[in-house]
């Protein structure tokens, strides 16, 4: 089996807090560390009341200092919103603090809406342009300094923090394959072009001081409980933050509801079960034989599961379940 690591948002459930979420994303990290997950990655989200992480340089380093082995990244740092130099510095603080342990993942995407990005004080337009010369930048501050260099990122320099890029496009695909770097696809809110960017991106790919050959880790969102009906419970509160979202009404994760078609309308849940059609939830056998599937179909090299389950001891319960039925 492919290594298997976690992506989480940090939610904010109904009626908690950030502080709440803060405890279980910590206590997730260190059960995931002892199931054997890989990576621990957290995304880069703002003005978004469900999500807690939109310091994720700190969210990160709170996860490696309260874990041990398992790598803790970003999935991801969106680059538009910062400068070059401030991401290198701050990573390589995270580096320095917690070594051969920190990734850098890159969005290009600001992680928020058009008004938030405004009050980010980010030129959304020019800073989206700009982001393949900003990763090139970026890169440069890991490297040993040249002699007389004028600007350093401290610390950082020469620590060559390993850098992913992240998208849901063509766009990233391409420039990872350009630059060599590892890509990671969000299929599991944006599969339409997944297939057809591991595509370019394999085929493209061009080997680097970074990567000798292309490695590509998908994006899955895995609901595993004892019962396949029982999972397909747990689902509703993600289904319902993507209503939410497409009403224009983002909030807290809710609890799971007995019966989501009363929700939602049939144009609703025509575009939400499109945009999660990377989703494998039921018991543990039915979750075995989707995620296998879902390897076999992409030949992906790593898969980054998240899991929006409103209760903290079935979503722990849930990536226990994936863990043992994948070892």
């Amino acid at each position: 089996m492919i290594p298997l690591s976690v992506l989480d948002l940090a939610p904010i459930i109904q009626g908690a807090t950030a502080a709440d979420a803060f405890r279980n994303t910590l206590d997730l990290a260190r059960h995931a560390e002892g199931w054997g997950y890989h990576r621990y990655w957290l995304a880069e989200h703002h003005n978004m009341p469900g999500i807690a992480s939109a310091a994720t340089a700190v969210v990160i380093g709170h996860v490696a200092g309260g874990t041990q082995r398992i790598r803790v990244g970003s999935g991801g740092i969106m680059l538009p919103n910062h400068a070059p130099l401030v991401i290198a510095e701050q990573f390589g603080t995270l580096a320095s603090l917690y070594p051969g342990r920190i990734d850098l993942g890159l969005g290009r995407a600001p992680g928020t809406d058009q008004r938030t990005s405004r009050a980010l004080r980010r030129d959304l337009m020019a800073t989206s342009d700009s982001f393949p010369q900003d990763v090139l930048e970026l890169q440069a501050y890991f490297r040993a300094a040249e002699p007389n260099q004028a600007i350093r990122a401290v610390p950082g320099t020469g620590l060559e923090v390993p850098i992913w890029l992240l998208g849901s496009s063509l766009f990233s695909a391409e420039l990872a394959a350009h630059l060599g770097l590892p890509f990671a696809f969000a299929s599991h809110f944006a599969p339409d072009l997944m297939m057809d960017a591991l595509r370019l991106y394999r085929h493209g790919f061009r080997p680097s001081a970074q990567l000798s050959k292309p490695y590509a880790m998908l994006g899955i969102n895995v609901f595993a409980a004892e019962t396949d009906a029982e999972a397909r419970r747990l689902m509703t509160s993600v289904q319902q933050q993507f209503i939410n979202l497409r009403r224009g009404r983002p909030g807290q994760l809710q609890p799971p509801i007995d019966n989501i078609e009363e929700l939602w309308s049939p144009l609703e849940r025509l575009g939400i079960e499109s945009a999660l059609s990377c989703t494998v939830a039921g018991s543990p056998e039915t979750v075995r034989r989707g995620v296998e599937a879902f390897i076999a179909r992409t030949g992906a090299d790593e898969l980054v599961v998240t899991a929006q389950i409103y209760d903290h001891a079935a979503r722990l319960r849930s990536y226990e379940i994936l863990a043992s039925v994948t070892r």
